[in-house]
Parts: structure tokens; C-alpha cells; sequence
């Protein structure tokens, strides 16, 4: 018996781009993309966006939304790829973590706190509750931070964001118009509707509807619509300027400006008109009178489409200071000011003034000074002002890089909404803005990383290659 002689057949690479096609002798063949932190982030927005707000998962002790879970997941997942070199997750410095983790730190501070001392069973576990749900918000905004690598996947990203803000915003719609709540038979299984007392998702205000779409109340509708609306608005701007599918991001951001007006909210008003004047700033003269006349026809087919509504916005605040809901918030400002002194520097607790039990302030930073103290107020306002910081930044960094320098600038203008909304309403109250704001707040940290990352990896708006992701 002999040996068959074996010949060695030589292997040569195959080169693969850093967008993930394998370049082949014949043409191109696309790769498929491993799913990546971008697509672990796509599914907690999903969830945060378009699951119905008064669906919460069945069989635990407390109520506990879908995106609770994921974002919490996330976190996991985050601090599990840290132990690992090969994943891709990012690992310099970056100021959004730090802010987050200076966040995360008071928050555990001022809960430690509060167990030391006597709490009523029901604040213990609101307390509790809050905790999680604040584990979720950290979880999503790290994983973007350090686990979307690159230009190409932020986009993703942030697309996902426009889109289901414009489906949301359809829903919101058919509310309004025609009085039919799709949301009765978007029913997920695995969930219940929350056994806590809820607001109507259909509200009068004069002789027109108010509306909440997936939200859990109108003014989170309206306010949500505002933060995307910058978004839309960027990535319509962006394929027209590439001369591809502008029409279909335009209809995109119709729709989600259209969430605006069926919302019927003041606050929603306040907000947009916040995000119009960081872009006005930040736009060129050109592309603001393009937006002013497409304000003015926006509300001219308002005006014909929903005879009244314009009349309704601005009754709100021509009678703005007879207004039951406006006085109704400020009237116990003088309990507020008692309880920030009885614990004026970790607070009272996280999630311990709570209604009906207690009085509401319809005010995220006071809330923030009762339950967390004063240097819990001064660390949530410090999380936007350092993601404003990182936007500038981002903007210095990329001269002759329009499409980046517009992406910063929308992100910003998306960030001020919670940043001055928090002193008009409770933003931790309501899920789906607290979601965002914190997802938000981690694609500032991957902007800039990819920024700054530009230089050492040769690529123009792209990161490290999916094969390199976390």
C-alpha cells in the first residue's frame, strides 16, 4: 500500500472592503453584516417607539416595559464585550460616558441613601422600580456610545428613529381624523395592558382631540415628534444633496411634523420652536427660507385640512396665564422648596414622589432636586450640557464635512427639546421621551467617536468593518 502524494493548493485572499462586499475577480459579492450594537439598538427603539406605552410585561411583581428589558440586556451585553479585545467595542475615552457614568454613579449614591432610612413599602418599590427602569436608559445609551461603530451604522441608527417616529406619528393620525385607535389591536404577546390608573389616549381640549399614538399621553406624543422631526428633516436634506429617495424622507418628515398639531399640546410648540432656532442658527440662509415658506404652507394646509386647530394653538397660550393647567403646576412650588431642604443633597429617594400619592410639579429638574438632591439636579442637567459640548466639538472637527456638521447640528437641536422641556413637564414620567433622550445621548458619544476615529482608520464617514463590531 503506497501513499497518494498530496499536492498543497495555494489560498489566496479574498480582499473584503471596510463596508462589508467581498471584492471578487467577476464583480462584487455583498457579505452578510453580523448583527452589531447598532442592531441591539434598533430593536430597543422599536420597542420604545412603536409598542404600545400601557403594555407591560406579564408575570412580574412590577410593571416592566419590553425596552426595560432590552436596554438592561444591552447594559449586560456592554459590560460583558469590555472583557473582550475582538468584539469591537470601544474603549477610549469619551465625554458622553463619562457623564453617564458620573449619572449612574449619583443615582446609586442617592438610592443607597434612601435605604439606609425608613421608607413606606410603596415608596420602597417605586423606588425600586425606578431604579430598573434608570438601569435601561444607562444600558441604551452605552451601547450606542461604545457599541455603534462607525458613520454607516449611526445612520442605521438614527434612521430607525425617523422612520418609527413617522409611523407613530401615522397612528397619532387615524386618532385624530377618524376617531379609530389602531393601538386597541396592537396587541404583543407576552403583554398586558398596566394594571396603574392611565391617562385617555383621546383627550378634548376645545372641540378637537388630543391624541397620544402609541405614547402615554399627548404633551409625550407632541414631544417626541419635535425630537425627530430634526432627524427626518437632516436625512431629507441628505438624499436630495445625493440625488436619491429625497420624496420618501420627505414624507417621512411630514408625517412626523404632522404629530405635532394632532397632539394639541404647548408643550409640543414650545419644543419645536426650540429646535427651529438651534437649526436656524446653525443653517444657511438659503435652507431657512426654504424652511420658513414650508412652515407657512404646512399651516395653510392645516388651516383648510382641520378648520379650528390652528385657533385652539393659539388660544393656548393667549389665555396662557388663566390657564388651570399652568397654575395647577406652579401652586406646590412651596412643598417642593420644604422637602429639598428637609434632604438637600442625595434627595429624598429615586421614584419616591410619586402621584397621586404625592403632588405632581409637572418639572423634571424640581423633581430631580426632591428625590435626588441638589447634586442630582446638577448631574442630569450636566448629561445634555456635555452632549452639547460634544456636538460643538463634533462641528470643529469636521470642516469640509457638510453632511457631519449638519448630523450635529440636528442632534442638537433634537437635545435642547429635553433640555428646556424638563423645566415644562415630568420627562423621567414619561418612558418614551426618557428613552429617546437617553438614546440620543449615546449617538453624540458614537458621532463624535467616529469623528475623531476618521483620521487614524483612512475612512470618510465609515468606522471599523462589521467584522469588528460589538
Amino acid at each position: 500500500m503506497t501513499a497518494t502524494p498530496v499536492t498543497a493548493t495555494p489560498v489566496t485572499a479574498t480582499p473584503v472592503t471596510a463596508t462589508g462586499v467581498t471584492a471578487t475577480g467577476g464583480g462584487r459579492r455583498v457579505l452578510p453584516r453580523r448583527a452589531d450594537g447598532a442592531t441591539l439598538a434598533c430593536f430597543y427603539l422599536v420597542a420604545l417607539l412603536l409598542i404600545p406605552a400601557r403594555q407591560v410585561l406579564r408575570g412580574l411583581p412590577i410593571s416592566l416595559t419590553v425596552h426595560d428589558i432590552l436596554g438592561g440586556g444591552i447594559l449586560l451585553c456592554w459590560l460583558l464585550a469590555h472583557f473582550s479585545t475582538r468584539l469591537g467595542i470601544a474603549k477610549g475615552p469619551n465625554p458622553m460616558r463619562r457623564a453617564v457614568f458620573v449619572f449612574a454613579t449619583v443615582l446609586l449614591f442617592s438610592y443607597g441613601y434612601t435605604s439606609f432610612r425608613y421608607l413606606p413599602n410603596d415608596e420602597l418599590n417605586s423606588s425600586d422600580h425606578m431604579l430598573i427602569v434608570m438601569i435601561g436608559y444607562i444600558g441604551i445609551t452605552l451601547g450606542i456610545c461604545d457599541g455603534v461603530r462607525g458613520r454607516e451604522r449611526l445612520d442605521f441608527v438614527l434612521k430607525t428613529i425617523a422612520v418609527s417616529g413617522a409611523i407613530v406619528s401615522a397612528i397619532g393620525g387615524l386618532q385624530f381624523l377618524f376617531a379609530f385607535d389602531l393601538t386597541e389591536f396592537m396587541r404583543v404577546p407576552l403583554l398586558r395592558p398596566t394594571t396603574e390608573e392611565e391617562l385617555e389616549r383621546m383627550i378634548e381640549r376645545g372641540s378637537l382631540r388630543r391624541v397620544a399614538s402609541t405614547t402615554g399621553h399627548p404633551i409625550e406624543f407632541g414631544v417626541v415628534s419635535a425630537m425627530i422631526l430634526p432627524l427626518a428633516v437632516h436625512y431629507a436634506h441628505r438624499a436630495r444633496a445625493a440625488g436619491r429617495g429625497a420624496v420618501r424622507w420627505w414624507v417621512c418628515a411630514g408625517l412626523v411634523a404632522s404629530g405635532l398639531m394632532w397632539s394639541v399640546s404647548r408643550s409640543a410648540v414650545l419644543a419645536v420652536l426650540a429646535a427651529g432656532i438651534v437649526l436656524f442658527l446653525g443653517w444657511s440662509r438659503r435652507r431657512r427660507i426654504q424652511a420658513l415658506i414650508a412652515v407657512v404652507i404646512a399651516l395653510a394646509v392645516t388651516r383648510v385640512l382641520v378648520p379650528g386647530l390652528l385657533g385652539v394653538f393659539y388660544g393656548l397660550f393667549a389665555n396662557a396665564t388663566n390657564d388651570e393647567s399652568i397654575t395647577y403646576r406652579t401652586h406646590d412650588y412651596d412643598n417642593a422648596v420644604a422637602e429639598i431642604s428637609r434632604y438637600p443633597w442625595l434627595g429624598r429617594g429615586i421614584g419616591t414622589w410619586y402621584a397621586p400619592k404625592h403632588q405632581i410639579f409637572d418639572n423634571q429638574y424640581i423633581l430631580t432636586a426632591v428625590e435626588s438632591g441638589i447634586i442630582g439636579v446638577v448631574v442630569f442637567f450636566g448629561l445634555f450640557i456635555v452632549a452639547q459640548y460634544a456636538l460643538i466639538r463634533v462641528r470643529l472637527m469636521s470642516a469640509g464635512d457638510e453632511q457631519t456638521k449638519d448630523l450635529a447640528l440636528a442632534l442638537s437641536a433634537a437635545l435642547v427639546i429635553p433640555l428646556l422641556g424638563s423645566a415644562t413637564f415630568d420627562l423621567l414620567a414619561f418612558p418614551m421621551v426618557s428613552g429617546l433622550s437617553f438614546a440620543l445621548l449615546g449617538a453624540v458619544g458614537a458621532l463624535l467617536r467616529a469623528v475623531q476615529e476618521r483620521p487614524r482608520t483612512g475612512l470618510t464617514g465609515e468606522g471599523p468593518s462589521s467584522a469588528a463590531t460589538a
